[in-house]
């Protein structure tokens, strides 16, 4: 992505099956060119996304979600934590980019310990600390946790929540350490990609501080 001149890459997630195309975050604002074509070469026309689920309203997540929605005329659903709701609808300013941004509907609300029937089975995981609303997503059948910013990484191993962007750390803490329960083979940070190697060790060591 192109942030004010400057490359901006982000690792977003893409799950399907028989029925449903899903896009997990939706990048800064102005992207949807660009979703466009990465949905494209991954061989999934944009006609056939059919729900968004957003992990936290952070604006490099939720920038090109207003557009999405518009450009489907209405065909795409939008998942999302129930304390996301506010920020996603407009009625109360982003905690960090303090604005007002577009409202777009939420049509399922998510709470922790959900599963959600698409792609042989999505649980969701209430992971605060990096914001109040965020979660990931395990994805069950292939062991995959899709993190958001409840952990990033660099070359392939996983680091702990950015701590220049979360503004609570100890609860971002205990939100890794809750993830030590799932049995993982991939992660893919939102910022950094896929790692595989070391994930139990890498969680406890983040988890311990």
């Amino acid at each position: 992505m192109d942030a004010n001149g400057n490359p901006f890459v982000v690792h977003a997630a893409l799950l399907w099956d028989e029925n449903d195309v899903i896009l997990v975050d939706t990048g800064i604002p102005g992207q949807l060119e660009v979703i466009h074509k990465a949905l494209a070469e991954a061989d999934f026309p944009f006609e056939k996304l059919t729900k968004i689920i957003i992990t936290h309203h952070d604006m490099d997540h939720i920038g090109s979600l207003p557009d999405l929605v518009n450009a489907s005329e209405g065909r795409i659903a939008v998942l999302a934590h129930e304390l996301a709701k506010p920020y996603i609808l407009g009625e109360v300013p982003t905690i960090k980019s303090k604005r007002l941004v577009p409202p777009t509907q939420v049509d399922v609300t998510l709470q922790d310990g959900d599963v959600l029937p698409y792609c042989g089975g999505i649980q969701v995981l209430y992971t605060p600390g990096h914001t109040p609303d965020h979660i990931s997503l395990y994805h069950k059948p292939s062991k995959t946790l899709i993190s958001g910013d409840a952990l990033t990484s660099q070359d392939g191993t996983i680091m702990p929540p950015n701590p220049n962007f979360t503004p609570d750390m100890p609860t971002a803490l205990k939100s890794v350490a809750k993830l030590l329960a799932l049995d993982i083979a991939t992660i893919i940070t939102y910022h950094g990609g896929v790692c595989t190697d070391n994930i139990k060790k890498r969680l406890f060591e983040i988890a311990k501080g």
